[in-house]
């Protein structure tokens, strides 16, 4: 492992393929420097439905912490779902990334209808997922964020900013891989950022670092809040 100060990876899988099985072995992988940080002492998991759920669990399990859901949803480019411009958070926050936007050149209904797009899914992921509980509850309490990569970071940002507002103790983001680009850029806005197989490649996606991959279901994410309901995770 590779501590910076507010960045920690594992050097041995810098820029590596396929490192990871699938989401779970990536959560067991991403418990163990989590489990051994000294600055942690009441720790939250707010997991990123519906990717970061899985990681999500076994960090929960094996620090014996929470599972909360840090329910976050990109605000969609119109012709293409995978690309977002902006993301749309639990506790109502919008998120616009402005320079991205100039370069779309959006129109003001195209903005607003993929805003209204966004809260919506982000209000029927609560209901469904989190019991209508908005707020993953963490004042005074140390709030990891889980997802299952970073590619761009925004999404994790607006995560962050989020949080912020529940007054944690401190903000960590834990995620299994990352493009180095977003790595660095959430660094400066969390307090800790840990992500095992930091890429360097222009080329970057997410499921590079996954032997097995798919989108995760919202019946997935249902099985698993049970197994937690079952730990005493919830």
């Amino acid at each position: 492992m590779l501590d910076t100060g507010r960045i920690i990876e594992d050097r041995s899988l810098r820029d590596r393929l396929s490192v990871f099985e699938n989401r779970t072995d990536a959560g067991r992988q991403l418990a163990a420097p989590l489990s051994t940080l000294e600055t942690i002492a009441e720790p939250v998991i707010c997991a990123i439905p519906a990717g970061g759920v899985p990681p999500g669990l076994e960090v929960a399990r094996a620090l014996k912490a929470p599972l909360r859901m840090a329910v976050v949803r990109k605000v969609q480019v119109p012709w293409d779902p995978e690309a977002g411009f902006g993301a749309v958070t639990w506790n109502g926050r919008v998120f616009l990334n402005r320079s991205l936007m100039t370069g779309l050149d959006l129109s003001e209904a195209e903005v607003n209808a993929a805003i209204a797009k966004a809260r919506k899914n982000v209000a029927e992921r609560i209901e469904k997922f989190a019991s209508g509980r908005e707020e993953p509850e963490i004042e005074g309490q140390d709030a990891i964020l889980i997802d299952d990569g970073l590619a761009t970071g925004y999404t994790m940002f607006a995560a962050i900013e989020a949080a912020r507002a529940g007054s944690p103790r401190q903000v960590v983001v834990a995620v299994p891989t990352g493009s180095l680009h977003a790595v660095n850029f959430i660094a400066r806005q969390a307090d800790l950022v840990i992500c095992l197989n930091v890429r360097t490649s222009r080329t970057f996606a997410v499921a590079q670092a996954y032997e097995q991959w798919h989108d995760v279901t919202d019946q997935e994410v249902q099985e698993l809040l049970i197994q937690a309901r079952d730990m005493g995770l919830l």
